[in-house]
């Protein structure tokens, strides 16, 4: 897992869509129709306002997203399919599937299995992900569950995961955000042909230092990163500031 750094959030936002991009195209020209995961939150901001931009045929692309707060409502301003149909699917209507979580689903296993069924018929060819201030990736707080082969699964978020939203300012006060979610397994997520990981932020820079120069451990869980063939990692400046191996090179053509 190798790093690239950028000055500013828009120029690591570019890059990252433009790796992403890059390897869409790449399974589009080998099977005609590529699958995407997408995160959301605010690490994710730069990233998908280039990625609308790419030049890919996005009416062959279809999209899956992390995770999901159990029992909010999809018009809550925390809501992540709110966010992403706002910030993306809402962007290209041309987009050829969007399959959202519905956290609202009357039971969250049966909802946990229908998105499993989905995702086994639509091999992921990218995901763009994050890392949380705790080192989570997706809802996949510590000690993260690395032995499932279940595709999502419901867990409970911890309060470092809580207050990074809060933080964030999507929710009011701390009882307001939620104490569970729908999010997608680490194992699925590694399943990914290839992952681009956007981190930016002083926040997260200890949550990358042992993600990225850390032991491979599910007390951190985006350690696992270190494990996958083609995982790139973008990051700005402050985000980087506490690795001790830093590279500018950018991966992109």
């Amino acid at each position: 897992m190798n790093p690239y750094i950028y000055k500013t959030k828009t120029e690591m936002g570019a890059a990252a869509a433009m790796q992403a991009a890059q390897w869409l195209n790449a399974a589009i020209a080998a099977r005609g129709v590529a699958n995407l995961i997408l995160a959301t939150g605010a690490s994710q901001f730069e990233m998908l306002a280039s990625l609308i931009t790419q030049d890919v045929d996005w009416s062959k692309v279809t999209v899956f997203h992390l995770d999901e707060y159990i029992g909010l409502s999809e018009t809550h301003p925390a809501s992540f399919r709110k966010y992403l149909k706002e910030r993306f699917a809402g962007k290209l209507p041309e987009l050829r599937m969007f399959h959202t979580i519905n956290g609202e689903a009357a039971d969250p296993v049966a909802e946990c299995a229908r998105l499993g069924a989905l995702i086994a018929a639509h091999p992921i060819d990218v995901a763009c992900i994050g890392i949380g201030e705790n080192g989570h990736l997706a809802f996949n707080d510590p000690p993260a569950d690395f032995e499932t082969e279940a595709p999502y699964i419901v867990v409970n978020l911890d309060e470092a995961c809580r207050r990074q939203q809060l933080g964030e300012g999507w929710f009011p006060t701390f009882a307001d955000v939620p104490t569970q979610a729908i999010s997608m397994s680490i194992r699925q997520i590694m399943k990914s042909t290839a992952i681009v990981c956007t981190v930016p932020d002083a926040r997260k820079a200890v949550a990358v230092q042992k993600a990225v120069e850390g032991p491979v451990t599910n007390l951190h869980p985006s350690s696992i990163l270190q494990q996958h063939p083609q995982c790139a990692l973008f990051l700005d400046e402050p985000a980087a500031a506490l690795l001790s191996r830093q590279t500018k090179d950018d991966p992109t053509p």
